[in-house]
């Protein structure tokens, strides 16, 4: 099971989840939304963090993580028949580092491209930890 720790604020990265949850249903994913501080602690991380782009982590072993596009793309590696498509664009030439910049572009000015929510979007997978889920039980 992996963690995408995500910006519950914008409407592009509550698009993805969203997306993520109906393909995988929970299966291999749960959800952090950047904005809850206390849980992103446990894995020694802030929201400041975050802002360097959405985060894929273990939460078994969470020195195993992805940040930015290097996280998009390991979430489309673990998905079913993905690993094929990554690895093609991986291997495509200058398409690598052109995505990178891409996605930091986007990043950057997200809010600005896609809105700002008025209010967070809670995922229907939330990071679950000692059997309880949500803001006040991680």
């Amino acid at each position: 099971m992996y963690c995408v720790i995500y910006d519950a604020n914008c409407n592009l990265c509550v698009n993805l989840v969203r997306w993520l949850e109906t393909l995988d249903r929970g299966q291999r994913f749960q959800y952090l939304p950047m904005q809850n501080e206390p849980a992103l602690a446990q894995y020694g991380l802030n929201a400041a963090d975050c802002e360097a782009g959405m985060i894929l982590l273990d939460p078994q072993q969470p020195s195993r993580r992805w940040q930015g596009s290097e996280a998009a793309e390991e979430i489309g590696r673990l998905l079913p028949a993905g690993a094929a498509f990554v690895e093609a664009y991986r291997a495509l030439p200058g398409v690598k580092p052109l995505g990178d910049r891409l996605y930091a572009l986007i990043r950057d000015h997200r809010y600005h491209l896609f809105g700002r929510r008025s209010v967070q979007y809670p995922s229907a997978y939330p990071l679950c930890q000692d059997g309880g889920c949500g803001q006040g039980n991680l």
